[in-house]
């Protein structure tokens, strides 16, 4: 997924991303251990995934406490 798709989506949207992710990550962990898992190169991807997923919210949470602040 793009990161310029990503900004797009709500934090809600963002969190449960993240959530089917790392589900994900851990399921291909564990294809992998058990010798199912045939593109190992998915993992990195997914791994890519989720740290564009975490880099996006940390940037929306900066933005929105820059926000309440200069409200005050």
């Amino acid at each position: 997924m793009k990161a310029k798709e990503l900004r797009q989506k709500t934090i809600k949207e963002l969190q449960e991303l993240l959530q089917e992710k790392r589900k994900r990550l851990s399921q291909l962990e564990f294809d992998l251990s058990s010798k199912k898992l045939k593109n190992t190169r998915e993992i990195r991807e997914v791994k890519k995934d989720i740290a564009r997923v975490l880099t996006i919210l940390k940037v929306k949470d900066i933005e929105s406490k820059n926000i309440r602040s200069k409200q005050k």
